[in-house]
């Protein structure tokens, strides 16, 4: 199934604002050592083996650069390679090989950083029927890239914003609480304002489901709950609820999460802890 990419316009502002952070326009190495008419291929390699992603900010780094560089590649985001495949080929002139070469690898290294951590927390919950989500604990203006590039490894994306979906955590119950306001009379208040917005009750003890329940939420997130805490959950909840587990997952521990009958497990670790995928650009000509 095809992966649904990133808007073309994040696609450009993004690449717009990372060549204007690294002033790859004036680069004053290349401008002064490299002959304009002088042309060349970059051969974008892997390093080690893991899931692409971010090809097409890669191809977007060289466009606003200089729109003769034309990047073929190999394979396609969303796919394993392994260490020594060629992902791709960039052909032009070598100056706006050499003035994009830090930007492109920097999102291609970082996105599918995050693909191939993904995958692995994918793969690690085979046959269960367990989704891994990602959350908003991503870098800040690359949201969208980043959920993408799970959305490559396999995960699932969950909430993107403040306003896709409600999401009534522990500090909202205390302001609830000090209110002398429900669960219930918030979720109400909630589907007033946004009518159809799925709402999602965090809680930290089987003890607090029952409550959470009564609001009749979409989802239920436990929140660093032990295994057997969780499976309780899941019995008393019935399908009343989705319940997603949240909370140090590990690709240790998440095999055990998702035979507790959970639905989904969250992941920070996604987007805030991959690491970059180990990527080069080997020129030639």
């Amino acid at each position: 199934m095809a992966i649904e990419p990133p808007p073309p316009a994040e696609i450009a502002r993004a690449v717009s604002l990372a060549l204007a952070e690294d002033r790859a326009a004036d680069d004053i190495t290349s401008l002064n050592t490299v002959p304009a008419e002088l042309q060349g291929r970059g051969v974008f390699v892997a390093r080690d083996s893991g899931v692409v992603a971010g090809l097409a900010l890669a191809a977007e780094t060289f466009r606003q650069l200089d729109p003769n560089v034309h990047l073929s590649v190999h394979v396609e985001d969303g796919a394993r390679i392994a260490a020594g495949e060629t992902i791709a080929v960039a052909r032009g002139p070598v100056r706006a090989l050499l003035q994009g070469e830090r930007v492109a690898l920097n999102f291609l290294q970082r996105l599918s950083g995050v693909a191939t951590l993904t995958r692995q927390f994918v793969d690690e919950v085979s046959g269960t029927g367990v989704m891994v989500l990602d959350t908003r604990k991503t870098t800040p203006g690359l949201r969208d890239l980043e959920k993408y590039a799970v959305r490559c490894g396999g995960g699932t994306n969950h909430r993107r914003d403040l306003v896709s979906m409600a999401m009534i955590k522990d500090n909202h119950r205390e302001a609830l609480a000090r209110e002398g306001r429900t669960l219930a009379e918030a979720a109400a208040a909630i589907r007033s304002a946004a009518p159809g917005r799925a709402i999602e009750i965090e809680i930290d003890a089987p003890g607090q489901l029952e409550d959470a329940l009564a609001a009749r939420p979409e989802w239920v997130l436990l929140d660093n709950m032990g295994p057997g805490e969780m499976r309780e959950a899941a019995r008393l909840t019935a399908g009343r609820a989705k319940l997603e587990a949240s909370g140090g997952v590990t690709l240790a521990t998440i095999a055990a999460i998702a035979a507790t009958g959970v639905d989904a497990i969250s992941v920070g670790a996604l987007t805030h802890s991959a690491p970059a995928l180990d990527i080069s650009l080997e020129l030639s000509f």
